[in-house]
């Protein structure tokens, strides 16, 4: 018994001792396997579990928003909330305290912040703090050469183009971009003066090489549109030396060389963000593309252009798989997302997988609420490369030109280039000028028009989405909204009514070509013409004056064009005839009015006589019995002031009225 039961406590004890040094050990080895990872790394972001008790508050947007950010909030209803304040100031001086540890940024969206740090005990000890969510290590602690095949964009040199006038009609000199404008009837809009003008773009890519000494920004920097730079790459906020990819991109839209290249948008301001390192490949970089997106939200941009994409990287341990599509679960999809939430539109490229193994769009290209661009060739013609839209949206949402893509070179000169990095931006400032015209719209409806415009609307697929923009198409989807929001289903108008001096015509351009407005009396005389030249959905304001001699009484305004007619009344205020020969103003002094309610239907004589009977002058007039008319005698201003007589003759009847020159 006492065998049994010594035997029975030393087995406890023995059990007890054996799950210790196994939870020893297990801590132990999750110690050693933590601090190995974090060797492997240099930098880190840590992810916080709130923002609570924060200085910052909703109530005090100016405190982390720009006044142009709140602008656009206000504008378009979007409300400030937490993810728009700041990451919690004691939680960064906290994790810092730690250890030897540097803070390269912070991101409000993901609440967290990126640190560069080789002391694994510090983060260690950061790991346990209660409102730490994650660490991941998310770049390596070694350097890589440069990958050559991180853009698979392909350039050459093509000849300098001779100067052109570019397309009969355009106000700008397109050069080598013609095509790749006018594939989209981009000129549309650049003719009515929408080039992009108190639109921002902020450009994310990896730099922007000697942006500052080629021509083609020759007018960006001295109209200084160019508004600022930012590096979360190095975090040195120099861009100009980095890789030209970003330069090149920037330059589809603002170029503006006239007769050798001019892009989409020339006259748009830019942020120039470096957010990604060509060099490399790893979870950093769309660390990266969610802070310079945060920045501009911030700054106050308006768009956001990126031709950048991530599904495979360095470390494999990383990758996406198709699973992630859609689910809204990787870090730069989830940024993406929440610029369009914050009222920007973004664009970004499908990708270059359409020949590869990956085949799919690339990450963030699969946001459903930002823009995505496929590249065709300047015949509208699918390029190989460009991505497929992974089923169960339509993705990639259009196309547009980015094989065969004039771009500006960094030797000085045009390129031609190959990629949808080169689609997107094209794109992405015709997009601008559209906003432009018509900014009262959000985000979502710019999109929408121009997807509705796209040439595959009603038959999208995975390779156009919509298809080929067309933006005068787009023009008039948001014109024609313009229209019904003020006017609803009326498209002439004339005030004020009744009127007396002048009369104020405004017309909603129902065609393209000559349009007639006519106004006329009661008897259906001519009273004035107005000849314009319309186009669709625009809208004319014009004037009749010069009305105040005419008789009162009801008029009509009538529209003739092409194929559409319509007439309105109007009433003018003034004297109505008691008889049916009345002569005004009496006295007169420069010119007298006759109005005949005609009493016959022929040809009759109008006559003003001195007191002499001599005839100062003669009208000849056919009448319609019952019709009201209006004879001017003009040229009396020289007479002697005294009595005249207006004299009617007709077949049938024949009247004198006296009137008096004053």
């Amino acid at each position: 018994m006492e065998k049994n039961l010594y035997r029975s406590i030393f087995t406890h004890k023995h059990q007890r001792l054996c799950i210790g040094l196994k939870a020893l050990l297990t801590l132990a080895l999750s110690i050693f396997f933590t601090l190995g990872t974090f060797a492997q790394f240099d930098k880190y972001t840590i992810s916080f579990t709130d923002k609570k008790n924060s200085p910052y508050s909703i109530a005090n947007p100016a405190a982390y928003l720009s006044q142009k950010s709140i602008a656009r909030r206000l504008k378009y209803y979007i409300g400030i909330d937490s993810t728009d304040l700041p990451v919690n100031p004691a939680y960064i001086a906290q994790v810092l305290a730690k250890g030897n540890i540097r803070l390269l940024v912070q991101s409000k969206w993901l609440n967290d912040i990126l640190v560069y740090t080789k002391d694994t005990t510090a983060l260690q000890a950061v790991s346990t703090l209660p409102f730490v969510k994650k660490t991941l290590g998310v770049s390596p602690n070694k350097t890589f050469p440069h990958r050559p095949a991180k853009f698979t964009e392909e350039t050459h040199f093509m000849p300098r183009p001779a100067l052109t006038n570019g397309l009969k009609g355009d106000t700008t000199q397109y050069g080598a971009t013609q095509n790749q404008v006018h594939i989209h009837h981009g000129e549309f809009l650049h003719n009515k003066g929408y080039t992009g003008n108190g639109i921002t773009i902020a450009m994310l890519d990896a730099g922007f090489y000697h942006y500052k000494s080629l021509q083609a920004f020759d007018s960006l920097l001295a109209n200084n549109q160019v508004l600022g730079v930012r590096d979360f790459v190095a975090f040195d906020n120099t861009v100009d030396e980095d890789d030209p990819h970003g330069m090149e991109c920037l330059s589809t839209i603002a170029a503006n060389i006239p007769g050798v290249m001019v892009g989409t948008a020339p006259k748009a301001s830019f942020w120039l963000l470096r957010s990604e390192d060509a060099a490399s490949e790893y979870p950093i970089e769309e660390h990266n593309w969610v802070t310079a997106a945060e920045f501009a939200d911030s700054a106050g941009a308006d768009m956001i252009s990126s031709s950048l994409g991530y599904t495979i990287f360095d470390n494999p341990a990383f990758n996406h798989s198709y699973t992630d599509f859609y689910n809204n679960n990787t870090m730069v999809t989830q940024g993406a997302s929440m610029a369009a939430k914050k009222g920007l539109i973004v664009t970004n490229s499908a990708g270059n997988s359409g020949g590869d193994s990956w085949k799919y769009l690339v990450f963030p290209a699969d946001a459903d609420s930002i823009c995505t661009v496929g590249a065709v060739n300047n015949n509208n013609i699918i390029a190989p490369f460009s991505s497929y839209g992974y089923p169960g949206k339509i993705k990639p949402n259009i196309v547009s030109v980015g094989e065969g893509t004039t771009v500006f070179g960094a030797g000085g000169t045009p390129v031609s280039g190959n990629g949808t990095s080169f689609s997107n931006p094209n794109i992405n400032g015709l997009i601008a000028c559209l906003w432009q015209a018509f900014p009262q719209y959000n985000n979502m409806a710019i999109l929408d028009a121009v997807y509705k415009s796209a040439d595959k609307y009603n038959n999208p697929d995975n390779r156009y989405g919509y298809g080929l923009p067309n933006m005068q198409t787009a023009y008039l989807i948001l014109k024609k909204k313009q229209n019904d929001s003020l006017y609803g289903s009326t498209w002439l108008f004339a005030a004020p009514n009744p009127f007396t001096d002048s009369l104020h015509v405004r017309l909603i351009g129902q065609e393209n070509g000559p349009a007639t407005l006519t106004l006329k009396d009661a008897g259906g005389n001519t009273v004035a013409i107005i000849q314009l030249i319309t186009e669709t959905a625009e809208v004319y304001d014009t004037v009749f004056t010069n009305l105040a001699n005419y008789l009162g009484g009801y008029y009509s305004v009538t529209y003739t064009g092409p194929t559409s007619n319509n007439s309105i009344k109007v009433f003018k205020k003034g004297i109505l005839l008691s008889d049916w020969l009345e002569a005004m103003p009496v006295p007169f002094t420069q010119q007298l009015n006759v109005y005949i309610k005609a009493p016959e239907t022929g040809s009759i004589s109008v006559r003003l006589i001195d007191a002499a009977g001599r005839i100062i002058s003669t009208n000849i007039i056919a009448t319609q019995q019952g019709n009201v008319y209006s004879v001017p005698i003009t040229n009396t201003a020289a007479l002697a002031k005294g009595v005249y007589f207006i004299q009617y003759t007709g077949a049938t009847q024949k009247r004198t009225i006296k009137v008096l020159k004053g």
